[in-house]
C-alpha cells in the first residue's frame, strides 16, 4: 500500500451538477451534465461553453469520422446526433435496451458501444443483468455482449483490438476481443477492483487504466491483474475521468455530491499521456 503514489486534484470548474462522460476533443474537453441535461465544453482557463441542452439526462459522447457528435439521451433509450447546429435521431435502442443508457465509445471504424443500466436503479428496483449493444454505422444494432453487471465506463486499446468495461455492480473491468466485424469475443477479466465500483475509465500510453471509483473520494490507477499504483483524492465524489491537455498528461475528474448538486471538473497531471479511445 505505501507503494502507491498520491496525488491531489485542483479545481479547474463549479458550478455543475453532475458532470459525466468527459472526453479530450479538438483542444477542449467536453462532458454532459447528467442533471442538467446539457453538453458542455471547458478549455485550460476554465472558460465554459453550451454546446446543447436537452429535456432527457444526457450521457456518453462519442464522434463520429464526419466529426459529428454522437451522444447519449438516457431516459428515451437512444443516441442523438448533433451536426452544423442540428439534432437528430442516429439510433432507437429501446427495444434493447431495458433501463437508461449510460456510457458508450464510438470505434475508428464509427461503431459505437452502449452501456445500459438494465434496471430501475435510482429507485432501488432490484439488480439485473444486462447487455452491451453495438450500433454499425449502417444503422443496424445488435447486442454484443450479455450478463453484464452495470457496464460503465469503457476503452478501447490504440491497436482496436481489445475493449475493456467497467462492470461497476460486479467491481471489475472486463475486457474482451473485438472481431472485424465488430463483435467481441474472449470475455477475461482484466482487474479485480474489490471494493471499488467502476465508474468512468480512460487508458493511458504504459497499459494503465485510470478509474473514477465512487463511493471512495478518489481515482485509481490499475494495471492489468488489479495493482494499484496511483490514487488521487477528491473533496466529493469521482464519476469519470480523462486524459487530455495539450500532451494528454492532465487527468481531468468529473465529481459531484450525494445531491449532484454540487459538480466540479477537477484535474490534476499525471507522468503518462492518455491513449486509445475515447
Amino acid at each position: 500500500m505505501s507503494n502507491i503514489i498520491k496525488l491531489q486534484s485542483e479545481v479547474l470548474l463549479e458550478g455543475l451538477k453532475f458532470p459525466e462522460g468527459p472526453r479530450w476533443h479538438n483542444n477542449k474537453l467536453w462532458f454532459s451534465d447528467m442533471a442538467d441535461h446539457k453538453i458542455l465544453t471547458v478549455d485550460m482557463n476554465g472558460n465554459l461553453n453550451l454546446i446543447l441542452e436537452q429535456p432527457n439526462m444526457v450521457s456518453g459522447l462519442g464522434w463520429l469520422s464526419d466529426d459529428s457528435l454522437i451522444f447519449v439521451s438516457m431516459e428515451d433509450r437512444r443516441l442523438l446526433r448533433f451536426k452544423s447546429g442540428k439534432i437528430s435521431e442516429y439510433a432507437d435502442l429501446s427495444e434493447l435496451a431495458t433501463f437508461h443508457l449510460n456510457d458508450m465509445v464510438i470505434d475508428k471504424k464509427d461503431r459505437a458501444y452502449v452501456g445500459n443500466f438494465g434496471f430501475d436503479y435510482i429507485n432501488n428496483a432490484p439488480f439485473i443483468h444486462t447487455i452491451i449493444i453495438m450500433v454499425t454505422p449502417e444503422g443496424e444494432s445488435k447486442i454484443v455482449a450479455n450478463h453484464m453487471a452495470f457496464p460503465n465506463g469503457t476503452v478501447i486499446t490504440p491497436d482496436d483490438k481489445t475493449l475493456i468495461v467497467g462492470e461497476t455492480f460486479a467491481t471489475r473491468l472486463t475486457a474482451f476481443d473485438i472481431q472485424d466485424d465488430g463483435s467481441l469475443i474472449n470475455r477475461r477479466v482484466w482487474a479485480k477492483l474489490k471494493s471499488l465500483p467502476p465508474d468512468g475509465i480512460c487508458l493511458d500510453e504504459e497499459g494503465g487504466i485510470w478509474v473514477a471509483a465512487p463511493g471512495g473520494h478518489r481515482v485509481v490507477r490499475v494495471l492489468e491483474g488489479g495493482e494499484i499504483t496511483h490514487n488521487v483524492r477528491v473533496e466529493n465524489d469521482a464519476y469519470a475521468c480523462m486524459l487530455g491537455g495539450p500532451d494528454r498528461r492532465k487527468l481531468f475528474i468529473a465529481t459531484s455530491d450525494p445531491t449532484r448538486t454540487i459538480g466540479r471538473i477537477e484535474f490534476v497531471d499525471v507522468e503518462y499521456a492518455g491513449t486509445g479511445l475515447p
